[in-house]
């Protein structure tokens, strides 16, 4: 339950990975924090609500989170994070899902060979976005492939997966569909039929999140719990110094 993985920059000073990695990280490129290595299933999360938001185990009831092993996959079928500087808005209506944001990061599926670390920090090229419904929120997934994966270059849009992976994104749509069931919990739903929309119409859902987690860290937004604590965003009332940071990591 103690467990945490916190993030240093270059200079070994702490940062949240929520607010102080950059969400490009060359044009249309995009950083993503990796939270669960692929084939594990330890339901890891940045902790938005604590100060520089490390990633811990999400807990329900005081106990520890796991996904199940869902008959035929084992654990998380891809290596599962989030896009920094994003958030999904609870109070925001999603005119594509007619749900409000679910108060997280927007989260990626990443799709190519390596298993990372968690705690990674990898440069992504968007692929295409699945728009989930969970419990009554959005919950947009977003399709991405690793810029240093061996087989990037053939990856461009979400017809590439289709043609190159066959299965991978049915087997995706399942997995979400599905991962909560052994927990006692209905399947989730889908907008769009739970069809894939194309990388520009997930391009733009990056952007439209990244809009309102920059009035959330400008504070036109009241996050109501969420810790907007950080080194590096100039303009942000809740910047603080990095003694600052790593007095509350001590």
């Amino acid at each position: 339950l103690e467990y945490r993985v916190f993030i240093k920059n270059e200079n070994g000073q702490y940062i949240s990975p929520f607010h102080d990695i950059p969400i490009y990280a060359d044009k249309d490129v995009f950083h993503m924090v990796v939270e669960v290595p692929r084939w594990s299933n330890a339901k890891m999360e940045i902790a938005t609500k604590d100060p520089l938001n490390p990633i811990k185990q999400d807990v329900k009831k005081g106990k520890l989170r796991y996904v199940a092993n869902l008959f035929p996959y084992k654990g998380y079928i891809w290596n599962y994070g989030a896009i920094p500087q994003t958030w999904e808005y609870p109070g925001h209506n999603d005119k594509h899902t007619g749900c409000c944001g679910d108060n997280d990061p927007i989260d990626v599926c990443e799709i190519g060979s390596k298993v990372c670390s968690r705690g990674e920090i990898i440069r992504v090229k968007v692929l295409g976005i699945l728009a989930m419904i969970d419990e009554g929120e959005t919950d947009w997934k977003v399709i991405a492939i690793n810029v240093d994966d061996p087989d990037a270059a053939n990856y461009n849009d979400i017809n590439d997966v289709k043609r190159l992976k066959p299965g991978y994104l049915e087997a995706t749509v399942d997995w979400f569909r599905r991962y909560k069931v052994p927990d006692g919990k209905p399947e989730n739903q889908f907008a769009f039929n739970a069809e894939f929309k194309d990388k520009d119409f997930a391009v733009d859902i990056i952007k439209s999140t990244h809009d309102l987690w920059r009035a959330l860290v400008l504070k036109k937004i009241d996050g109501k719990g969420i810790s907007c604590m950080n080194t590096t965003v100039s303009e942000s009332p809740y910047k603080c110094d990095p003694e600052v940071a790593k007095a509350i990591v001590d």
